[in-house]
């Protein structure tokens, strides 16, 4: 995999040049839209395949030149031979000319495979360094920038620089050497019609400049456009089941559709500019080419220049208009790909909020799994002014098992993301094993801990692939025990395959109780000092429950075990429960206890257990 300290510029400059992701302060920052400058930051990328590049580049000045010695050849073919009495001397040039060419062709060879090789790897190796950073993104950052436009910069704008790197940048660069060589080969011929090409020159290239900046700033906002297509597509289509179930496809076809045509309509607008970009530059350049035949056509009849020199000049002017006309074509692609490559960048340049620490503290070995959290204040990035958790202060000691209840929104899910840290809290410490996990390497603190979400996650792939996730290294008879341990081998072995059996994209040929077994069997391989149950038994029907249950009451014995319920009937064998409220700790205790002690938690049984509660006892909404 390619790493991002290879690349030939700092993160610093990065961020000068292209930041414009939202990070967990919701600050951001506007790209500078005028200059193919993010380009440059592919240096970085080329630099591994230097030798690559290099001889690439040599074949392309070959492939140039040879084009441009084609130009003398005719002239001396037109000079020597149409115009000379020695058929031999007319066959010699011709030779030499056919010469010529087959080094142009081979040479031409050479370049294309080395730039499409290049092309290919460069793009799979931003693919692999894009992906590699975005995957050490805090949770924040998918949530402010949005999960489809990160993906869309990962495939459609990588295919961008796949096509330009692979094709279009070598090709501007051949028609930049031959439109200088062809000027240089124009004063060598006649430099008294050069003249006139030169004062035609600034008319060609001022309108490339203009239409370039315009089109760049369009392919900038049409990518951006297409990136909401694909971002709005992959919600709904993930949502299909409640898409259809609430009736909400003419309404979702219909929001679709202003997303395309909006895109259509940025499209269509930098279509446009590339179609006057590219038409001027050309008729400019061949309507300059008209005057020239003109004039050099009075030179050849005064005698001030030869036929030779004469189809050799057309054949210089020609060559150097065609190539104003590819670089002018070209230039669209490479404002186009200089969009992209910001896009990218971006992405590269976005610092984690949550870092590894420059010198982490180790943990014990082996982890105890004791937890603590002291004056935890917290909001999540998007909502600042609205706090989750105000001065909490929890301690769980190794092995013991604790339930955390209360309402919705009071702060349990909150109080689990913290312990994996995937937020830092605004005030307080949250520590494991007695070390702040600020201290500690995150991926060193999180191999300790296991989760079982309330919706369980599963990726395309087999049993095997999905339970393994929990431990890597696992063998298939490790996999099969904690299978056993949570009720998965009596149904999985059912399918077609087995455990080897494609379970779809998210598991979707699974009910959801057997997704959640699967999830469990997850966690029992991983063998976690602590585990975090969140509400790990509500997608299950009552005997699945049952077994369930039986399994994690072994997974949670001698080992520290946190677990969100908001069914009760499932939480009173608990060593200790904490009632938590608005982002408070309202009372803690056994389940005896704390129908006596906390009228929140009395309340909540009440309504579980179809008690009548006492006159005036509400809850009130969390937030």
């Amino acid at each position: 995999m390619v790493r991002l300290g290879a690349m030939a510029l700092s993160v610093d400059e990065l961020q000068a040049d292209t930041a414009h992701m939202q990070h967990a302060d919701g600050t951001t920052q506007q790209p500078d839209p005028r200059r193919l400058r993010p380009l440059r930051h592919l240096l970085g990328f080329l630099r591994t395949y230097r030798w690559r590049v290099a001889a690439a580049a040599i074949a392309l000045v070959v492939a140039a030149g040879s084009v441009l010695a084609v130009g003398q050849a005719l002239r001396l073919v037109v000079d020597h031979g149409f115009l000379g009495d020695d058929p031999a001397q007319l066959d010699r040039l011709l030779a030499l000319t056919l010469g010529v060419i087959l080094v142009m062709a081979a040479a031409s060879a050479v370049r294309f495979y080395l730039v499409s090789w290049i092309g290919e790897r460069v793009a799979a190796d931003l693919r692999k360094a894009v992906f590699d950073h975005v995957t050490r993104q805090e949770p924040a950052f998918f949530e402010l920038n949005g999960v489809g436009e990160i993906q869309s910069r990962l495939t459609t704008d990588t295919s961008v620089l796949q096509t330009i790197l692979g094709s279009s940048f070598s090709i501007a660069l051949r028609n930049m050497l031959l439109l200088v060589g062809a000027v240089a080969m124009l004063f060598v011929t006649s430099p008294r019609l050069t003249a006139l090409v030169l004062v035609g020159l600034p008319v060609v290239v001022i309108p490339i400049l203009f239409f370039g900046r315009r089109v760049r700033r369009l392919s900038r906002s049409s990518q951006d456009r297409v990136a909401d297509v694909g971002s709005f597509a992959g919600e709904t289509l993930h949502a299909i089941r409640t898409v259809q179930a609430f009736g909400h496809e003419e309404a979702d076809r219909r929001r679709f559709e202003g997303h395309v045509d909006e895109a259509l309509a940025t499209a269509m607008n930098r279509i446009r500019q590339r179609a006057w970009l590219v038409g001027m530059a050309m008729g400019l350049a061949f309507a300059a080419v008209g005057i020239i035949l003109w004039q050099g056509g009075h030179d050849v009849l005064a005698g001030r220049m030869s036929a030779g020199e004469l189809s050799a000049f057309v054949f210089y002017a020609v060559l150097a208009a065609g190539a104003t006309g590819a670089i002018s074509e070209v230039s669209g692609e490479l404002f186009r790909a200089a969009g992209a490559t910001e896009r990218l960048m971006e992405l590269l340049a976005a610092e984690p909020a949550i870092q590894t620490p420059a010198h982490p503290v180790a943990l014990a070995r082996p982890a105890r799994g004791a937890v603590s959290l002291e004056r935890v204040q917290f909001a999540y990035p998007a909502r600042p002014t609205d706090p989750v958790l105000r001065d909490l202060d929890l301690a769980v000691a190794p092995s013991e098992r604790v339930a955390l209840v209360g309402p919705s929104g009071a702060g349990k899910s909150t109080l689990f993301a913290l312990l994996l840290r995937f937020y830092d809290p605004q005030g307080g410490r949250v520590c494991f094993d007695g070390r702040d996990v600020r201290q500690v390497d995150p991926a060193a603190l999180r191999a300790h801990i296991g989760l079982v979400a309330q919706e369980p996650t599963l990726f395309t792939g087999t049993a095997w692939e999905n339970i393994r996730y929990g431990r890597q290294d696992a063998d298939d008879a490790a996999v099969r025990r904690a299978a056993d341990a949570a009720h998965c081998t009596e149904f999985l072995e059912r399918l077609p395959k087995g455990f080897g059996t494609p379970l779809g994209p998210g598991g979707v040929q699974l009910s959801g109780g057997q997704r959640q077994r699967i999830a469990i069997a997850r966690a029992i391989l991983r063998n976690p000092a602590l585990l975090l149950l969140d509400e790990a038994t509500s997608n299950l029907d009552a005997d699945s429950e049952a077994r369930i249950q039986a399994a994690l009451e072994d997974l949670m014995r001698n080992r520290t075990s946190l677990v969100i319920a908001h069914r009760l009937a499932t939480v009173q064998s608990a060593d200790r429960i904490v009632v938590m409220h608005a982002g408070r700790i309202e009372a803690q205790g056994t389940h005896a206890q704390l129908l006596e002690r906390s009228p929140l938690y009395a309340h909540l049984a009440a309504l579980q257990f179809n008690r009548q509660t006492e006159p005036g006892m509400r809850v009130a909404s969390g937030v």
